[in-house]
Protein backbone atom coordinates (compact mmCIF):
# COMPACT_ATOMS: atom_id res chain seq x y z
CA UNK A 1 0.00 0.00 0.00
CA UNK A 2 2.72 2.45 0.44
CA UNK A 3 5.77 3.25 -1.35
CA UNK A 4 9.44 1.74 0.15
CA UNK A 5 12.19 2.98 1.02
CA UNK A 6 15.01 4.70 -1.06
CA UNK A 7 16.60 1.68 -2.60
CA UNK A 8 13.76 -0.63 -2.80
CA UNK A 9 11.22 -1.61 -5.42
CA UNK A 10 7.85 -0.87 -4.75
CA UNK A 11 6.18 -3.61 -4.51
CA UNK A 12 2.73 -4.33 -3.66
CA UNK A 13 1.49 -5.67 0.23
CA UNK A 14 -0.72 -8.75 0.06
CA UNK A 15 -3.14 -8.13 3.25
CA UNK A 16 -2.05 -11.91 4.78
CA UNK A 17 1.28 -12.75 3.51
CA UNK A 18 3.43 -15.14 5.99
CA UNK A 19 6.40 -14.16 7.62
CA UNK A 20 8.06 -17.21 9.45
CA UNK A 21 5.00 -19.28 9.44
CA UNK A 22 2.97 -16.40 10.76
CA UNK A 23 0.39 -14.24 8.91
CA UNK A 24 1.46 -10.58 8.32
CA UNK A 25 1.90 -8.01 6.26
CA UNK A 26 4.55 -8.34 3.72
CA UNK A 27 6.60 -5.50 2.77
CA UNK A 28 8.23 -4.49 -0.08
CA UNK A 29 9.38 -7.81 -2.61
CA UNK A 30 10.84 -5.82 -5.40
CA UNK A 31 12.27 -6.76 -9.19
CA UNK A 32 15.65 -5.31 -7.81
CA UNK A 33 17.65 -8.08 -6.82
CA UNK A 34 19.80 -7.19 -3.60
CA UNK A 35 23.24 -9.45 -3.99
CA UNK A 36 25.03 -10.26 -0.88
CA UNK A 37 27.26 -7.72 0.82
CA UNK A 38 30.98 -8.21 0.30
CA UNK A 39 31.72 -7.25 3.88
CA UNK A 40 29.02 -7.66 6.57
CA UNK A 41 30.95 -5.93 8.84
CA UNK A 42 28.69 -3.31 7.33
CA UNK A 43 25.17 -4.13 8.97
CA UNK A 44 24.84 -4.82 12.47
CA UNK A 45 22.54 -7.96 11.09
CA UNK A 46 23.04 -9.97 7.48
CA UNK A 47 19.96 -11.79 8.11
CA UNK A 48 17.79 -9.42 6.16
CA UNK A 49 20.11 -9.05 3.21
CA UNK A 50 20.26 -12.86 2.98
CA UNK A 51 16.65 -12.76 3.47
CA UNK A 52 15.66 -10.03 1.04
CA UNK A 53 11.93 -11.05 0.78
CA UNK A 54 11.34 -11.83 4.40
CA UNK A 55 9.78 -8.55 5.09
CA UNK A 56 10.40 -7.57 8.36
CA UNK A 57 7.41 -5.95 9.20
CA UNK A 58 6.38 -8.53 12.25
CA UNK A 59 3.01 -7.94 12.78
CA UNK A 60 1.38 -10.15 15.23
CA UNK A 61 -2.19 -10.51 13.09
CA UNK A 62 -4.20 -8.73 10.09
CA UNK A 63 -2.45 -6.24 7.71
CA UNK A 64 -2.18 -2.05 7.59
CA UNK A 65 -5.51 -1.55 6.45
CA UNK A 66 -5.89 -3.92 3.56
CA UNK A 67 -8.79 -6.18 5.09
CA UNK A 68 -10.28 -3.82 7.22
CA UNK A 69 -8.45 -5.25 10.70
CA UNK A 70 -6.08 -2.50 12.71
CA UNK A 71 -2.55 -3.53 12.37
CA UNK A 72 -0.73 -4.33 15.20
CA UNK A 73 2.81 -4.54 15.33
CA UNK A 74 5.31 -6.63 17.13
CA UNK A 75 6.45 -4.09 19.66
CA UNK A 76 2.94 -3.04 20.44
CA UNK A 77 2.30 -6.41 21.25
CA UNK A 78 5.33 -7.29 23.40
CA UNK A 79 4.57 -3.97 25.21
CA UNK A 80 1.41 -5.04 26.00
CA UNK A 81 2.01 -8.31 27.45
CA UNK A 82 4.82 -6.70 29.83
CA UNK A 83 7.28 -8.26 32.09
CA UNK A 84 4.51 -10.53 34.39
CA UNK A 85 5.93 -13.87 32.50
CA UNK A 86 9.41 -15.02 30.96
CA UNK A 87 10.25 -14.05 27.95
CA UNK A 88 9.16 -15.93 24.95
CA UNK A 89 11.24 -16.89 22.14
CA UNK A 90 8.26 -17.25 19.84
CA UNK A 91 10.01 -15.58 16.83
CA UNK A 92 13.54 -17.84 16.13
CA UNK A 93 16.77 -17.20 16.21
CA UNK A 94 17.17 -15.05 13.04
CA UNK A 95 13.90 -13.02 12.82
CA UNK A 96 14.44 -12.15 16.61
CA UNK A 97 18.17 -11.36 16.54
CA UNK A 98 16.54 -9.28 14.27
CA UNK A 99 13.85 -7.79 15.96
CA UNK A 100 16.54 -7.15 18.96
CA UNK A 101 18.58 -5.31 16.65
CA UNK A 102 16.42 -4.15 13.59
CA UNK A 103 15.07 -0.19 13.84
CA UNK A 104 11.65 0.53 14.34
CA UNK A 105 11.24 1.95 10.60
CA UNK A 106 8.56 -0.20 9.47
CA UNK A 107 6.73 -0.73 12.07
CA UNK A 108 6.45 2.81 13.94
CA UNK A 109 7.82 5.57 11.39
CA UNK A 110 6.37 6.58 7.95
CA UNK A 111 7.26 4.76 4.95
CA UNK A 112 8.87 6.83 2.35
CA UNK A 113 6.40 7.16 -0.41
CA UNK A 114 7.03 8.03 -4.59
CA UNK A 115 4.65 8.01 -7.56
CA UNK A 116 1.19 6.16 -7.73
CA UNK A 117 0.60 2.59 -6.84
CA UNK A 118 -2.00 0.79 -7.45
CA UNK A 119 -3.11 -2.76 -5.26
CA UNK A 120 -5.07 -5.59 -5.47
CA UNK A 121 -5.40 -8.12 -3.46
CA UNK A 122 -7.88 -11.69 -3.91
CA UNK A 123 -8.03 -14.41 -2.32
CA UNK A 124 -9.24 -17.91 -4.19
CA UNK A 125 -9.49 -19.86 -1.29
CA UNK A 126 -9.11 -20.10 2.72
CA UNK A 127 -5.43 -21.44 1.51
CA UNK A 128 -4.34 -19.81 -1.34
CA UNK A 129 -4.39 -15.88 -2.43
CA UNK A 130 -2.82 -13.47 -5.31
CA UNK A 131 -2.46 -10.25 -5.54
CA UNK A 132 -1.35 -7.46 -8.49
CA UNK A 133 0.39 -4.49 -7.99
CA UNK A 134 0.97 -1.57 -11.07
CA UNK A 135 3.80 1.27 -9.43
CA UNK A 136 4.13 4.62 -11.75
CA UNK A 137 7.50 6.45 -11.16
CA UNK A 138 8.92 9.88 -12.19
CA UNK A 139 12.51 9.05 -10.54
CA UNK A 140 12.41 5.06 -11.18
CA UNK A 141 10.87 3.00 -13.29
CA UNK A 142 7.30 1.72 -13.32
CA UNK A 143 6.87 -2.03 -12.61
CA UNK A 144 4.25 -4.48 -11.94
CA UNK A 145 3.93 -7.53 -9.51
CA UNK A 146 2.27 -10.43 -9.64
CA UNK A 147 2.23 -12.30 -6.53
CA UNK A 148 0.95 -15.44 -4.66
CA UNK A 149 1.09 -16.74 -1.42
CA UNK A 150 0.09 -20.62 -0.05
CA UNK A 151 -0.72 -21.50 3.04
CA UNK A 152 -0.92 -25.49 4.25
CA UNK A 153 -3.45 -27.12 6.19
CA UNK A 154 -0.71 -27.89 9.35
CA UNK A 155 -2.18 -25.34 11.54
CA UNK A 156 -0.23 -24.91 14.97
CA UNK A 157 -2.18 -22.21 16.07
CA UNK A 158 -4.90 -18.99 14.65
CA UNK A 159 -2.06 -17.13 13.50
CA UNK A 160 0.53 -20.16 12.46
CA UNK A 161 0.28 -22.95 9.52
CA UNK A 162 2.52 -25.07 7.76
CA UNK A 163 3.82 -25.55 4.69
CA UNK A 164 4.47 -21.08 3.23
CA UNK A 165 5.38 -20.44 -0.28
CA UNK A 166 5.20 -17.16 -1.24
CA UNK A 167 6.12 -15.76 -4.60
CA UNK A 168 6.17 -12.41 -6.45
CA UNK A 169 7.24 -11.94 -10.24
CA UNK A 170 7.77 -8.38 -11.57
CA UNK A 171 7.17 -6.78 -15.34
CA UNK A 172 10.93 -8.32 -16.07
CA UNK A 173 10.70 -11.99 -15.15
CA UNK A 174 12.28 -11.41 -11.79
CA UNK A 175 11.13 -13.95 -9.46
CA UNK A 176 11.27 -13.89 -5.37
CA UNK A 177 10.28 -17.08 -3.68
CA UNK A 178 10.58 -18.57 0.04
CA UNK A 179 9.68 -21.64 1.13
CA UNK A 180 8.89 -22.31 5.24
CA UNK A 181 8.17 -25.54 6.77
CA UNK A 182 7.75 -27.10 10.10
CA UNK A 183 10.37 -30.38 10.31
CA UNK A 184 9.20 -31.32 13.54
CA UNK A 185 7.70 -29.70 16.85
CA UNK A 186 11.07 -27.68 17.69
CA UNK A 187 12.97 -27.70 14.18
CA UNK A 188 11.68 -25.40 11.34
CA UNK A 189 13.56 -24.73 8.07
CA UNK A 190 13.27 -21.94 5.40
CA UNK A 191 14.17 -21.86 1.78
CA UNK A 192 14.86 -18.43 -0.18
CA UNK A 193 14.87 -18.34 -3.75
CA UNK A 194 15.95 -14.71 -5.76
CA UNK A 195 16.37 -14.25 -9.87
CA UNK A 196 16.99 -11.33 -11.44
CA UNK A 197 15.74 -11.80 -15.06
CA UNK A 198 17.34 -15.08 -15.94
CA UNK A 199 19.99 -15.26 -13.18
CA UNK A 200 20.16 -16.43 -10.46
CA UNK A 201 21.14 -14.02 -7.65
CA UNK A 202 20.48 -15.19 -4.30
CA UNK A 203 19.62 -18.32 -2.37
CA UNK A 204 19.35 -19.30 1.54
CA UNK A 205 18.63 -22.33 3.26
CA UNK A 206 18.27 -21.82 7.18
CA UNK A 207 17.31 -24.29 10.42
CA UNK A 208 16.14 -23.35 13.56
CA UNK A 209 15.33 -24.95 16.55
CA UNK A 210 13.38 -23.56 19.43
CA UNK A 211 13.89 -24.84 22.93
CA UNK A 212 11.41 -24.14 25.98
CA UNK A 213 13.77 -20.64 26.77
CA UNK A 214 15.99 -20.47 23.83
CA UNK A 215 16.45 -20.97 20.23
CA UNK A 216 19.74 -21.53 17.73
CA UNK A 217 19.68 -20.71 14.36
CA UNK A 218 21.98 -21.84 11.21
CA UNK A 219 21.90 -20.03 8.11
CA UNK A 220 23.80 -20.57 4.50
CA UNK A 221 23.58 -18.10 2.26
CA UNK A 222 24.95 -18.47 -1.53
CA UNK A 223 27.58 -21.39 -0.79
CA UNK A 224 29.60 -22.16 -4.10
CA UNK A 225 31.71 -25.26 -3.47
CA UNK A 226 33.85 -25.11 -6.64
CA UNK A 227 35.41 -21.25 -5.72
CA UNK A 228 34.62 -21.60 -2.25
CA UNK A 229 32.23 -19.09 -1.39
CA UNK A 230 29.34 -18.28 0.93
CA UNK A 231 27.75 -17.18 3.81
CA UNK A 232 27.09 -18.59 7.19
CA UNK A 233 25.09 -16.68 10.13
CA UNK A 234 24.65 -18.45 13.25
CA UNK A 235 22.39 -16.75 15.91
CA UNK A 236 21.78 -17.80 19.50
CA UNK A 237 19.04 -16.32 22.15
CA UNK A 238 18.63 -16.56 25.77
CA UNK A 239 15.64 -15.20 28.02
CA UNK A 240 17.62 -14.36 30.90
CA UNK A 241 14.78 -12.62 33.30
CA UNK A 242 10.98 -12.36 32.60
CA UNK A 243 12.31 -9.22 31.44
CA UNK A 244 15.62 -9.52 29.60
CA UNK A 245 16.70 -11.54 26.67
CA UNK A 246 20.38 -11.53 25.57
CA UNK A 247 21.61 -13.11 22.39
CA UNK A 248 24.75 -13.26 19.49
CA UNK A 249 25.03 -13.37 16.15
CA UNK A 250 28.23 -14.39 14.66
CA UNK A 251 28.62 -13.79 10.71
CA UNK A 252 31.29 -15.67 7.94
CA UNK A 253 31.54 -14.57 4.58
CA UNK A 254 34.20 -16.15 2.34
CA UNK A 255 35.23 -15.57 -1.20
CA UNK A 256 38.19 -16.00 -3.42
CA UNK A 257 40.97 -13.57 -2.17
CA UNK A 258 38.45 -12.52 0.74
CA UNK A 259 37.26 -13.95 4.18
CA UNK A 260 36.11 -12.31 7.35
CA UNK A 261 33.90 -12.66 10.49
CA UNK A 262 31.88 -10.29 12.56
CA UNK A 263 30.23 -11.08 16.27
CA UNK A 264 27.29 -9.13 17.52
CA UNK A 265 25.70 -8.73 20.75
CA UNK A 266 21.80 -7.68 21.17
CA UNK A 267 19.38 -7.24 24.12
CA UNK A 268 16.25 -6.28 24.78
CA UNK A 269 14.61 -5.39 27.88
CA UNK A 270 10.62 -5.34 28.08
CA UNK A 271 8.86 -2.92 30.92
CA UNK A 272 5.09 -2.48 31.40
CA UNK A 273 4.79 -0.41 27.82
CA UNK A 274 8.18 0.39 26.88
CA UNK A 275 10.91 -1.58 25.04
CA UNK A 276 14.57 -0.96 24.99
CA UNK A 277 17.12 -2.94 22.84
CA UNK A 278 20.20 -2.55 22.42
CA UNK A 279 22.88 -3.76 19.69
CA UNK A 280 26.83 -3.78 19.30
CA UNK A 281 29.19 -4.75 16.94
CA UNK A 282 32.38 -4.34 15.01
CA UNK A 283 30.60 -1.59 12.74
CA UNK A 284 29.21 0.18 15.33
CA UNK A 285 25.81 0.53 17.89
CA UNK A 286 22.75 0.60 17.49
CA UNK A 287 19.70 1.50 20.09
CA UNK A 288 15.93 1.36 20.04
CA UNK A 289 13.03 2.80 22.74
CA UNK A 290 9.65 2.01 22.18
CA UNK A 291 6.91 3.57 23.97
CA UNK A 292 3.28 2.39 24.20
CA UNK A 293 1.13 5.81 26.09
CA UNK A 294 -2.50 4.23 25.11
CA UNK A 295 -4.34 3.02 22.71
CA UNK A 296 -4.15 5.43 20.24
CA UNK A 297 -0.60 7.01 20.81
CA UNK A 298 2.64 4.82 20.61
CA UNK A 299 6.16 6.99 20.19
CA UNK A 300 9.63 5.77 19.51
CA UNK A 301 13.57 6.94 19.21
CA UNK A 302 16.28 5.19 17.62
CA UNK A 303 20.18 5.93 17.64
CA UNK A 304 21.98 4.30 15.11
CA UNK A 305 26.28 5.11 15.19
CA UNK A 306 28.31 3.39 12.29
CA UNK A 307 32.35 3.87 13.17
CA UNK A 308 33.12 2.71 9.41
CA UNK A 309 30.77 5.77 8.52
CA UNK A 310 31.84 8.34 11.52
CA UNK A 311 28.59 8.62 11.84
CA UNK A 312 25.83 9.04 14.30
CA UNK A 313 21.59 9.29 13.71
CA UNK A 314 18.85 10.16 15.64
CA UNK A 315 15.35 9.24 14.78
CA UNK A 316 11.76 10.11 16.13
CA UNK A 317 8.49 9.16 15.20
CA UNK A 318 5.34 8.51 16.58
CA UNK A 319 2.35 6.73 15.22
CA UNK A 320 -1.12 7.72 16.23
CA UNK A 321 -4.08 5.66 15.28
CA UNK A 322 -7.76 6.82 15.34
CA UNK A 323 -9.69 3.41 14.41
CA UNK A 324 -13.10 5.36 14.87
CA UNK A 325 -12.42 7.48 12.28
CA UNK A 326 -10.68 4.65 10.63
CA UNK A 327 -7.13 6.68 10.18
CA UNK A 328 -3.97 6.00 10.86
CA UNK A 329 -1.00 8.75 10.57
CA UNK A 330 2.51 7.98 11.20
CA UNK A 331 5.73 10.77 12.00
CA UNK A 332 8.75 11.20 11.83
CA UNK A 333 11.99 13.24 12.06
CA UNK A 334 15.71 12.89 12.11
CA UNK A 335 19.02 14.66 13.08
CA UNK A 336 19.64 15.21 9.20
CA UNK A 337 16.13 17.69 9.34
CA UNK A 338 14.78 15.06 7.24
CA UNK A 339 11.02 15.10 8.32
CA UNK A 340 8.25 12.59 6.80
CA UNK A 341 4.61 11.39 7.84
CA UNK A 342 2.34 9.04 6.28
CA UNK A 343 -1.52 9.11 6.12
CA UNK A 344 -4.16 5.61 5.45
CA UNK A 345 -7.46 5.73 5.45
CA UNK A 346 -10.10 3.33 5.18
CA UNK A 347 -12.82 4.04 2.59
CA UNK A 348 -15.52 1.79 4.84
CA UNK A 349 -17.78 -0.35 3.59
CA UNK A 350 -15.76 -0.41 0.62
CA UNK A 351 -12.84 -2.70 0.55
CA UNK A 352 -10.97 0.34 -0.30
CA UNK A 353 -7.64 1.93 1.67
CA UNK A 354 -6.16 5.16 0.72
CA UNK A 355 -2.58 6.00 1.27
CA UNK A 356 -0.88 9.17 1.21
CA UNK A 357 2.76 10.07 2.26
CA UNK A 358 5.20 13.53 2.15
CA UNK A 359 8.72 13.67 3.33
CA UNK A 360 11.03 16.88 3.14
CA UNK A 361 14.41 16.77 3.28
CA UNK A 362 15.29 20.52 4.42
CA UNK A 363 19.09 20.49 3.77
CA UNK A 364 19.36 19.05 0.68
CA UNK A 365 15.86 21.03 -0.22
CA UNK A 366 14.30 17.56 -1.96
CA UNK A 367 10.66 17.27 -1.49
CA UNK A 368 8.73 13.84 -2.47
CA UNK A 369 5.16 12.29 -2.12
CA UNK A 370 3.06 9.83 -3.33
CA UNK A 371 -0.27 8.08 -3.04
CA UNK A 372 -1.71 4.65 -3.56
CA UNK A 373 -4.83 2.38 -3.57
CA UNK A 374 -5.24 -0.55 -2.43
CA UNK A 375 -8.68 -2.99 -3.18
CA UNK A 376 -9.40 -5.72 -1.18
Amino acid sequence: MTGGRAGQSAAGRPSNLVQGGRWASASGRGAHACALPPNPAERPSTDRLLAPIAGRRRDVRGASGANGRRRRSQWEAEAEAGSGQRVRLQHGGAALFSFLSFSLSPELFPIQMEGVKLIVNKGLSNHFQVNHTVSLSTLGESSYHFGATYVGTKQLSPTEAFPVVVGDMDNTGSLNAQLIHLLTDRVRSKMVLQTQQSKFVNWQVDSEYRGNDYTATLTLGNPDILIGSGIVVAHYLQSITPSLALGGELVYHRRPGEEGAVMSVAGRYTGSNWIGTLTLSQAGAHATYYHKANDQLQVGVELEASLRMQDTSVTFGYQLDLPKANLLFKGSVDSNWVVGATLEKKLVPLPLTLAMGAFLNHRKNKFQCGFGLTIG
